[in-house]
């Protein structure tokens, strides 16, 4: 397995490493006689017929990431679905009953909006997601179908809120920004559009980077092969909109969730293997990954004092 150092060769930007000293410097624990109203209420638009696991994924793992509210803005078809398999989480559907066409009417409840995974790319959903960018000033979480919406239409990336977090893979950010003959290129293009747009870049893959407004970049340590599956980036897409929730600032609330995102997947494969690991198997371990940053956190503090 190769190193950051030699993943990032020939890149001659200066760069940082987001590990467990990284992590727990930005962790935040919790006030005693905290309540749920002081960790935020999410709001996630996902799903479409045939892809409501996606919305269930991203809603769990907003949970279980440590957001104190969330709703689910559904299709019709998902809601018996999620009510199922999510209790915990509260539901708004759309009028239509397979793909998502509207906003709910509300928007003033929610301190963070997700949106993208399993909605897909009609005109009906493009048309939501551009009035979500009207609607909605502060920083988005925007990933899968919501980035291939705008990669369709690219005007819409000015649209988008400062400090508003993207999480693409590979394929979908040279839909956003351009081809890329290698990764070395994609970092530059990385870096260049997230000063240009005020945007925070999880540009996902083994060491995922992360590009920040002010022109600083720094690469992931945690992760493996076994989260190379369907499922995951929906897992990242509900974590960092719980980090949001809670009031991390952008670039802490990327950078903590994807650390403890790849955590949790490589105590999966500790658990079981990569192989045999499925996107619930890593919501599964995203408690494990937080008793794992807590303790560590503990011990900064103690010597700290």
């Amino acid at each position: 397995m190769k190193d950051v150092a030699s993943f990032v060769k020939g890149f001659n930007e200066h760069y940082s490493l987001v590990n467990l000293d990284t992590a727990t410097s930005i962790y935040k624990p919790r006030d005693p006689f905290s309540n749920k109203g002081n960790f935020g209420h999410a709001l996630l638009l996902s799903g479409s017929f045939g892809k409501i696991g996606a919305a269930v994924l991203s809603a769990r793992a907003c949970l279980t990431s440590g957001a104190g509210l969330i709703t689910a803005h559904l299709p019709a078809c998902g809601y018996a679905i999620m009510q199922t398999a999510l209790p915990e989480a509260m539901v708004t559907v759309d009028r239509d009953p397979n793909q998502l066409t509207e906003l709910p009417k509300e928007l003033k409840p929610y301190n963070v909006i997700g949106a993208g995974p399993g909605i897909g790319t009609s005109e009906a959903t493009k048309g939501m997601i551009k009035k979500l960018m009207k609607s909605f000033s502060h920083p988005l979480v925007l990933d899968a179908d919501a980035l291939n919406i705008i990669s369709r239409d690219k005007k819409l990336l000015s649209k988008i809120p400062a400090n508003s977090i993207i999480t693409p893979h590979p394929k979908e950010f040279d839909r956003l920004f351009g081809p890329s003959a290698e990764n070395v290129q994609r970092f530059a293009l990385a870096k260049t559009n997230a000063v240009k747009y005020k945007l925070i870049i999880v540009l996902k893959g083994h060491y995922t980077g992360i590009f920040c407004p002010d022109g600083s970049i720094c690469f992931n340590t945690t992760g493996n092969a076994g989260m190379a599956k369907g499922g995951t980036g929906d897992v990242l897409t509900g974590m960092v909109t719980a980090m949001l929730a809670q009031s991390y600032a952008p670039p802490d609330a990327a950078k903590l969730a994807v650390f403890l995102h790849g955590l949790a997947g490589d105590i999966a494969a500790a658990e079981s293997a990569e192989e045999s690991m499925l996107a619930s198997d890593l919501i599964g371990c995203i408690g494990k990954a937080f008793v794992r940053l807590k303790k560590d956190t503990e011990k900064r503090l103690t010597v700290a004092s």
